[in-house]
């Protein structure tokens, strides 16, 4: 059974979404703020998301950003008031699959997210799994192996994991792991990605040989493509630092 998450404040709105996908044979999830949802995209595994673009607390485009930002391709339908030519357009930009205006006819919304849903479908088909070195998660099972054993990671150490596997290869800066995977902006202060990247560091890790993430000296981190390559510029391990749990209470529940 497809699952769709409807992230809507709109009580009205949201129940009629809800009830004309559930009458077509659709499992529904709500949230009715921006954070219920961008908490429920991130550990959910849903088929198509319905997202109103006016949230109370944040703009619905943010959920987009974050989603893309970490290499969730779930499809999403805005559905708006916010109608003129160039917010439409903006919302496009940002990521969204389609965009509804309000008001709207619910068939054409049940035939708009059955069209994203095909779409959906041939995407999962032609990519489930990324692969780097002995590293491979499948992004369906949520699942991920290192050299062929299964790692049991916590949900927000599997994001971080998929966000440097899609841009293995590549410095990732502690900031842009933070807006990446908590979708909010980086607090220097914080010790909070040095903590989950030194976890996931050591799972993934097979004594006596080179890490697989390493540290770069002054700039952030690496997922190596070749852990056996020498620089100067890294380090191997990370402090081993105290999380934050008061400040980060939520993300601690969430992993």
């Amino acid at each position: 059974m497809p699952k769709v998450l409807i992230i809507e404040d709109d009580e009205l709105v949201s129940e009629d979404i809800a009830q004309t996908l559930a009458a077509d044979g659709f499992s529904v999830d709500l949230a009715q703020t921006g954070r219920e949802g961008m908490a429920k995209v991130m550990t959910g595994d849903y088929d198509v998301i319905t997202l109103d673009r006016m949230l109370p607390d944040l703009d619905g485009l943010k959920i987009i950003a974050t989603m893309r930002g970490v290499g969730m391709e779930t499809p999403v339908l805005v559905v708006s008031s916010m109608s003129e030519v160039d917010q439409r357009i903006q919302g496009l930009r940002a990521g969204c699959d389609d965009y509804l205006t309000k008001p709207f006819a619910c068939d054409e919304m049940l035939a708009r997210v059955r069209v994203l849903l095909r779409r959906r479908t041939k995407e999962v088909n032609a990519e489930t799994t990324l692969r780097v070195g002995a590293l491979e998660i499948d992004l369906i099972k949520r699942r991920v192996l290192h050299r062929d054993t299964e790692v049991d990671l916590h949900p927000t150490e599997f994001r971080v994991l998929e966000y440097m596997m899609r841009n293995a290869g590549q410095v990732l800066t502690r900031a842009m792991i933070f807006e990446a995977v908590w979708g909010c902006r980086f607090d220097p202060g914080t010790n909070l990605i040095d903590v989950h990247v030194g976890r996931l560091r050591k799972k993934v890790s097979i004594a006596g040989e080179p890490p697989t993430i390493r540290t770069i000296r002054g700039s952030g981190y690496i997922l190596s493509t070749d852990p056996h390559r020498p620089s100067d510029d890294l380090t191997h391990e990370a402090p081993d630092w105290p999380i934050e749990e008061a400040r980060f209470e939520e993300d601690a529940r969430a992993a």
